[in-house]
């Protein structure tokens, strides 16, 4: 059932009323990410810092962020990120504290593991201990360190920092902010090859297509004192990967990832009974759990030949470091892998004839020929020297292959407890059905805003009165929020999935407003319909005096004959060819309808939104008439996480009466993130066919938002958005009403790519006539 905010009435009386807007515009988010218990947990978490006296800033930035957190590696950790701020609250500054709970969420994306997180505030609460002014510097440049290294290489990084700089207050912000030499030194020594957080997706996608079944994942929380990391292995029904692979010889980290997962995974697959260990001893458990390992790869290998590929070309038998006994198992495991692998010594070929005896006689699917095989293959071991065995040091060496406790454990791994496992941890998904998919469907009545799964259809469902469900329901209906990158020009890099975009169905209204704007401006539209007429297609045109064509111009041919009468030289061009005149061009139009377009125009009773709504209105009507595929949009925002999008019109659509009907309840409200919007209609545009294709912006200020406090931040992302639209192919025009907008507006869209309008009561003919200009 749905979560209602009412049900914690008892609690929101605990913190002031511009918390609780705060609350409220985040509970929709929350309500998604923590269970009933959770968000009990979430608000009293907001009791809790609005008492430690901090600022009302910590308790809105905590409400805002903890949900991403919750989403991203579970509700517990949120309590724990509690916990954890409210125990650094005696040791440092309220600011410090707000990047901590600001600084949450990414931490908890690039780590993916609770443990991990788990180990990321310990790291906090040590360096405040002993370096606090690296602090605040470390968690501004989180960004680019978490992308670039696991957490066991950030503990070793900062801990660097500190034997370096402990009594130098002024190094140590030096060091932690990677201004000096020695941060950038020791961050490229810590630096890995291949990071689980960036492959995951794929990881996760490449083993769906082998065996049609979802492998929860987790990156090893172990070790995180070594550059190496633990190996991988299986348990509690999620397969637990290294948080980073580097090249190995020819094999890329992504290839180490691919041959580690597809492992473990066959291990889920066809690991169905433990092995008997009983009277074995630890070479007997290390023989037989490389029969094992050799046993379910053969299994994957008759399923998937290209795994064989995949898996022998990481078996070396010349490591360096290798022990003794190290290296005899690394040769029986890459001869039972790879039949082309020569090697006379007598425990290879011993091993590879009794696992091919078993293959041929089809009894790679017994549980007990792992101990069957391994018993006999520690005897020859044990005769081909007098070397001691020790379990520690004696292992093989592949690097991509799991430590074998699900071999070893009471009970087989059951893939429909992972299945069940994979699941519970999800986030809430969206699932595109069919009409008759949704109407066969099971209702499930107790399911509300925090379902795990939310069916989507693709058009308006409507009931026998009439009325569509959304409209009955009152809930408009919500597109799934899309991610998009911002570019943070301090330290040249894109925030990767740092904005959300959430289209939202405009509202409906009157079309007496609309018919209204029509007669207040028929004189606009009369003087623009002769340059409306000259820009519409012209059909087919005959090219005439042509030298070469398709046809003979008769005219051209009797002038040509006549010359040769009079002995004048005729002229040769007697040819035409006709031409399909036509323009294939889509044009989509962005509407800036941030608060500011409420403004009255200085010296009127009418807005800049009205203005807006005229200009958008006629233009509309022009664009119509000429025949160019066209779309009207328009964006607000409220947050880099709340960035609406509003489509008045599509392109597929036709300038009718429901596109009207919206233009007229077009509002303003919020601030203007200009970037992210850019974006996102850059992609709608891309999906055109269209020859030429242009963007249309229409603004009264410059990119702003609420938690952005550096005015040149956004100015950047919006440069960078139109750049990257331009390598698309997308051509990006600013109409601006801000007459002090040279400055900032000739930055982002080139000098030659915006215009002012000063008048700004002249906007409704003036956007018309531009538009002419710029496709004509």
């Amino acid at each position: 059932m749905t979560v209602r905010l009412d049900d914690y009435a008892r609690l929101l009386g605990e913190v002031p009323e511009d918390v609780q807007e705060v609350l409220r515009r985040e509970w929709p988010q929350a309500a998604r990410a923590f269970s009933s218990p959770g968000l009990e947990r979430y608000i009293n978490g907001a009791i809790a810092f609005t008492r430690l006296g901090r600022g009302m800033e910590l308790v809105k930035t905590y409400l805002e962020e903890a949900p991403a957190v919750a989403l991203e590696i579970g509700e517990d950790a949120v309590g724990e990120l509690v916990s954890a701020t409210m125990a650094m609250a005696s040791r440092t500054s309220g600011a410090v504290l707000l990047q901590v709970i600001a600084a949450a969420p990414r931490a908890a994306q690039r780590l993916g593991d609770a443990e991990l997180f788990h180990g990321f505030l310990q790291l906090i609460a040590h360096l405040l201990a002993h370096a606090p002014r690296g602090v605040r510097p470390m968690l501004e440049k989180l960004e680019v360190l978490l992308a670039q290294l696991t957490l066991g290489g950030l503990k070793r990084w900062a801990q660097r920092g500190v034997h370096m700089t402990r009594s130098d207050p002024a190094a140590q912000a030096h060091y932690f902010g990677l201004q000096s030499r020695d941060a950038q030194a020791v961050l490229q020594a810590e630096r890995r090859g291949v990071l689980f957080v960036d492959v995951q997706r794929r990881i996760r996608l490449y083993l769906r297509a082998l065996w049609g079944h979802d492998f929860p994942m987790r990156p090893t929380s172990g070790e995180l004192e070594t550059p190496g990391g633990c190996r991988p292995f299986v348990a509690e029904h999620f397969i637990h990967l290294p948080d980073a692979y580097d090249a190995l010889g020819e094999a890329t980290g992504l290839d180490l990832y691919r041959a580690a997962a597809a492992h473990c995974a066959a291990h889920v697959m066809y690991t169905r009974a433990p092995i008997d260990a009983t009277g074995l001893g630890p070479l007997e458990r290390t023989s037989a759990a490389l029969i094992e390992d050799a046993r379910i790869e053969a299994l994957a290998i008759d399923a998937f030949p290209g795994l064989a590929l995949l898996w022998s070309r990481l078996h070396a038998c010349d490591r360096p470091g290798a022990s003794v006994i190290g290296a005899r198992l690394d040769r029986v495991a890459r001869a039972l892998i790879d039949d082309a692998f020569v090697d006379p010594a007598p425990f290879v070929a011993g091993a590879r004839a009794r696992f091919h005896a078993a293959r041929a006689a089809g009894r790679l699917r017994d549980p007990m020929l792992a101990r069957e095989l391994g018993i006999p293959l520690a005897r020859d071991l044990a005769q081909a020297g007098d070397e001691v065995f020790s379990a520690r040091a004696d292992l093989p060496s592949a690097p991509y292959r799991d430590d074998n406790r699900i071999a070893w454990e009471i009970e087989p791994m059951d893939l429909a407890a992972a299945q069940a496992a994979s699941l519970a941890s999800s986030k809430q998904s969206r699932r595109h059905v069919s009409l008759m998919q949704l109407v066969n469907a099971v209702d499930v009545e107790g399911a509300g805003d925090d379902a795990q799964e939310i069916w989507v259809l693709g058009s308006e469902l409507y009931d026998d009165d009439g009325r569509s469900y959304n409209a009955r329901e009152g809930k408009p209906p919500v597109a799934e929020p899309v991610h998009y990158p911002e570019w943070d020009y301090q330290i040249q890099l894109e925030r990767p999935l740092w904005t959300t975009v959430v289209e939202r169905r405009p509202a409906i209204g009157s079309l007496e407003l609309i018919a209204r704007i029509a007669h207040e401006h028929r004189q606009v539209t009369a003087r623009l319909r002769h340059l409306l007429d000259a820009l519409q297609p012209q059909g087919v045109q005959r090219i005439r005096r042509l030298e070469d064509g398709d046809e003979i111009d008769l005219n051209a041919a009797i002038d040509a004959l006549t010359d040769l009468h009079l002995g004048n030289a005729p002229d040769p061009r007697v040819m035409m060819r006709s031409v399909l005149r036509r323009r294939d061009i889509a044009v989509l139009v962005l509407l800036d309808l941030s608060q500011s377009a409420n403004d009255r125009v200085a010296g009127r009773e009418y807005s800049v939104l009205d203005l807006t709504r005229a200009a958008t209105v006629l233009l509309g009507e022009a664009i119509h008439r000429v025949g160019d595929a066209f779309a009207l949009h328009g964006f607000c925002s409220n947050g880099r996480h709340d960035v609406s999008y509003l489509r008045y019109k599509d392109f597929a659509q036709g300038y009718d009466d429901l596109v009207k009907a919206r233009l007229a309840a077009m509002s303003a409200q919020g601030s203007t993130r200009m970037g992210a919007a850019i974006r996102h209609a850059a992609a709608q545009l891309k999906r055109t066919t269209a020859a030429k294709k242009l963007l249309l912006v229409l603004t009264d200020g410059e990119p702003a938002d609420v938690d952005v406090r550096d005015p040149q931040y956004l100015r950047f992302d919006s440069k960078k958005a139109v750049e990257d639209a331009a390598r698309a192919g997308i051509h990006s025009f600013c109409i601006s009403l801000d007459p002090r907008a040279d400055p900032y507006v000739s930055r982002i869209f080139s000098a030659r790519g915006y215009t002012i309008i000063d008048h700004v009561e002249r906007l409704p003919e003036k956007l018309p006539m531009l538009y002419a200009g710029l496709t004509r």
